[in-house]
C-alpha cells in the first residue's frame, strides 16, 4: 500500500498578509506545495491529502485538480471548529482552529494507510521524501513513527533569528524530547547559537531540529484523540492555545506508546513566514531550476 502525503494548509496566513498557500514562488507560478507534491509522487506516495478550511476548497480543487488530474490522487480533509465529531459537546469561539494535531485528527475517517505531514509553506527537498516514503512502507509500526531532521545550520536565516524545535536523540536514533529554542541565530563566525533568559549557548552546526514532518500510521488517531478532548478541556478559556503534533509526540514518547525515529537529512528547508520572505524563496526554487533539480515547467 503506498503511503499518503497529508499537506497542512489550514492556516490563516495572518503574518504573510494573503493566502501564502497558494502563492506563486516558481517560474511559472508554482507554489511551495507543488514542489512537494512534485517529490512526493517521485518517491512513491500514492495519495495527497490537503487539509484545508471547507471554504478554501474550490480554490484548491481549480489550481490542484488541473495540475495532479492522471498523476496522483488527492482528497480534502476539513478542519474545522466543530467540536462534537471528538464527543465534546461545547461550542467555544476562536479565531482559528486549534492547530496541527487537530488537523492531523481531521483526516482520521479518510486516511486508513501509513503517512505523513508537512507544512504547506515550506520547501522540504526529495530526499526528505525518499527517505520518509522508505520507512513508512518498511519500518512504520503503530509504535514507531518518524520526524525529518535538519541539520539546524540549512534552516536558519541570514536576516535575523528564528523559532527551532531542536531534537534530542540517543544512541539508536530515536527522538527523547524536542525543545523549542525561540532565538536561533548564525554568529559572525557561521557556527550556531540560541538566547535564553540565561544568556548565549552554542550548538553544533549539524544538531538536528524538527520542521514539522512527521510519519505516522493510522493508529496515531486513536492514540492522540483524548489527548485532544482533554487539552480542550484544559484549554476552553484560552482563545489562543493550539494542540501542536510535538505536543503529542511528547506525550507518545513519554508515555511509552511510541518511539519517534530521528531521519537524518542534508537538504536545504526553505520556508516562508512573511511577505518579506517571498523574494529569497523565488531565488532558492530559480537555483533549484537552473541546477537542474527540477525542470522549468515543474507539471509540462
Amino acid at each position: 500500500m503506498k503511503p499518503t502525503l497529508l499537506i497542512l494548509a489550514a492556516g490563516m496566513a495572518s503574518r504573510y498578509g494573503s493566502m501564502k498557500q497558494i502563492d506563486g514562488f516558481g517560474p511559472n507560478g508554482e507554489t511551495i506545495i507543488d514542489y512537494s507534491i512534485h517529490d512526493a509522487i517521485k518517491a512513491g506516495f500514492g495519495k495527497i491529502g490537503f487539509i484545508i478550511r471547507e471554504e478554501f476548497a474550490e480554490n484548491f480543487k481549480s489550481i490542484f485538480e488541473p495540475k495532479l488530474k492522471g498523476k496522483v490522487e488527492t482528497d480534502y480533509i476539513f478542519q474545522s471548529f466543530d467540536l462534537k465529531p471528538f464527543g465534546i459537546d461545547k461550542t467555544i469561539e476562536r479565531a482559528k482552529p486549534w492547530g496541527t494535531a487537530h488537523a492531523v485528527l481531521a483526516a482520521r475517517n479518510q486516511v486508513h494507510e501509513p503517512f505523513c505531514v508537512i507544512n504547506a509553506d515550506d520547501y522540504y527537498g526529495y530526499d526528505a521524501f525518499e527517505k520518509m516514503a522508505k520507512f513508512l512502507t518498511t519500518e512504520a509500526t503503530d509504535s514507531q513513527y518518524a520526524l525529518v531532521g535538519y541539520q539546524i545550520d540549512k534552516t536558519l536565516s541570514d536576516y535575523g533569528s528564528v523559532s527551532r524545535g531542536v531534537c534530542e536523540v540517543d544512541a539508536d536514533g530515536n527522538m527523547t524530547e524536542v525543545n523549542e529554542r525561540t532565538e536561533v541565530y548564525f554568529k559572525e563566525d557561521d557556527s550556531v547559537a540560541y538566547k535564553d533568559a540565561t544568556g548565549e549557548h552554542p550548538l553544533p552546526n549539524d544538531k538536528r531540529v524538527s520542521m514539522n514532518f512527521w510519519g505516522f500510521t493510522p493508529a496515531v488517531f486513536k492514540q492522540s484523540e483524548q489527548m485532544f478532548r482533554d487539552f480542550v478541556e484544559a484549554n476552553e478559556n484560552n482563545p489562543k492555545a493550539e494542540f501542536f503534533i510535538p505536543l503529542v509526540a511528547d506525550n507518545l514518547i513519554k508515555s511509552g506508546i511510541a518511539n519517534f525515529k530521528v531521519i537524518p537529512t542534508p537538504s536545504k528547508w526553505f520556508g516562508v513566514t512573511y511577505k518579506e520572505d517571498k523574494p529569497i524563496v523565488q531565488k532558492s526554487i530559480s537555483e533549484l531550476v537552473a541546477n537542474g533539480t527540477y525542470p522549468e515547467n515543474l507539471w509540462g
